[in-house]
């Protein structure tokens, strides 16, 4: 049932329809309802919570996958290189721990943090800690760690957090949609948002002026249960299963048939909480998955089951930008 919403979803979203003209008032409602939640924040009237490092929070602005987590995997390691100290928060989306905020690491489990932030506290070493309520998993983070920056996966709208930069992602290829708001649109928010970020990056597509441009790449694939590593071209001589089960399953799918593999595709809901037999398909054929997926399937891999890492290449200039914006906050 959860699979046949998201598709019914994305049909009406991605395009004009009888359904999402019917859904127009609702979506103008849920529009002035927004605009309302964050006029009480500009105000005082809601109470937003700084802190004396600088916080960069990276979001979007529409549902669905836009490629926030890789970029996120991308800011953590260049800042690292320029010699920051990046901490990582995140809502925890999926994890039910006995408690917030959660203290991320490679030992915890997806069932207790969320997918996404088991994967990037495994890939980028960073300490990190998920919360609902991101100022708590902020300052779980500086209690316990020598953070001089934090980075917010996702939280574009958790206006309690205030930020000292602003990145807006956006699907290159899928955009806005039908340019309404839930429900009758993707949007989280009006479009007119992204003129107060501070950066835009776009995933695929083409990147227009005022706009960063990021490109992924996947060059080889994981064995879950071995560790082994192999070029995505190594497995051109036969089909292989494809599993996603992410914001926007398709864009996985064509990078596999850009690499040049034949793919039997199954896309499932994003973070969905995946068990053995939903990845036995009854043959020996490997299995693909993106890291996401992965970090889930690991209690019960087995030899077919593989994890394909993306890597995140931005625009030079955005680099520049970026580290610019930085040195403006340590001037003020």
């Amino acid at each position: 049932m959860t699979k046949r919403l998201s598709r019914l979803a994305a049909q009406v979203w991605y395009q004009k329809t009888a359904v999402g003209a019917l859904l127009w008032p609702l979506s103008k409602l849920f529009e002035a309802i927004v605009w309302l939640r964050r006029t009480g924040y500009r105000l005082g009237l809601r109470k937003t919570t700084t802190f004396k490092v600088p916080v960069v929070v990276v979001g979007n602005i529409t549902v669905g996958g836009a490629g926030k987590t890789p970029l996120v995997l991308w800011l953590a390691q260049f800042l690292k290189a320029q010699g920051y100290h990046p901490g990582i928060v995140s809502r925890g989306y999926g994890g039910k721990p006995e408690g917030w905020p959660q203290w991320v690491d490679a030992a915890s489990a997806a069932g207790a943090v969320g997918d996404e932030a088991l994967l990037i506290a495994t890939k980028t070493g960073c300490p990190m800690a998920v919360s609902p309520r991101r100022p708590e998993a902020c300052r779980s983070l500086l209690d316990k760690a020598s953070c001089d920056v934090l980075l917010s996966d996702d939280g574009l709208q958790h206006y309690a957090l205030g930020r000292t930069i602003e990145i807006a992602v956006i699907d290159g290829e899928r955009r806005f949609g039908n340019g309404w708001c839930l429900p009758a649109g993707p949007l989280r928010e009006s479009v007119t948002r992204l003129k107060e970020v501070d950066l835009i990056v776009v995933n695929g597509g083409e990147a227009r002026p005022g706009e960063f441009a990021m490109r992924m790449t996947m060059q080889e694939a994981v064995n879950l249960m071995t560790g082994e590593r192999r070029l995505l071209a190594e497995f051109k001589s036969a089909p292989c299963h494809a599993v996603a089960g992410i914001g926007h399953p398709a864009r996985f799918f064509q990078g596999l048939e850009r690499a040049g593999l034949t793919c039997i595709t199954h896309d499932f809901p994003d973070h969905f909480a995946f068990q053995a037999r939903d990845v036995d398909y009854g043959d020996a054929l490997p299995v693909l998955m993106t890291e996401k997926d992965a970090v889930k399937c690991k209690q019960f891999a087995n030899a077919r089951l593989w994890a394909v890492p993306v890597e995140a290449n931005l625009d030079p200039a955005f680099a520049a930008r970026l580290i610019e914006l930085l040195s403006e906050t340590h001037d003020r």
